[in-house]
């Protein structure tokens, strides 16, 4: 069983499972704490993050977010490909 369906109305796919849903609240568990630790924790104490570190964390959002399209194609069900839902009179 795939993990992933291909949507049926645009592009991409959709959680097709409890496996789907945990890659998905993997992903954001993990954007959040790159987040924390690198932009909010300095905020909260009591300085300001650097320049650097917020485009380390950009950087590391941006790599987290390509993987997770990369694991989603290959655990989909079908291609991606736009789709305009069911095209029935």
């Amino acid at each position: 069983m795939n993990w992933f369906m291909p949507k049926t109305h645009g592009y991409g796919a959709y959680p097709a499972n409890w496996k789907g849903w945990a890659v998905i609240a993997v992903f954001a568990l993990a954007e959040l704490a790159v987040l924390g630790v690198l932009v909010v924790w300095p905020i909260l104490a009591g300085g300001e993050p650097s320049v650097a570190r917020f485009v380390l964390a950009m950087l590391l959002c941006l790599a987290l977010t390509l993987g997770l399209l990369w694991f989603t194609r290959r655990k989909t069900a079908g291609e991606w490909r736009w789709r305009w839902g069911d095209r029935r009179p």
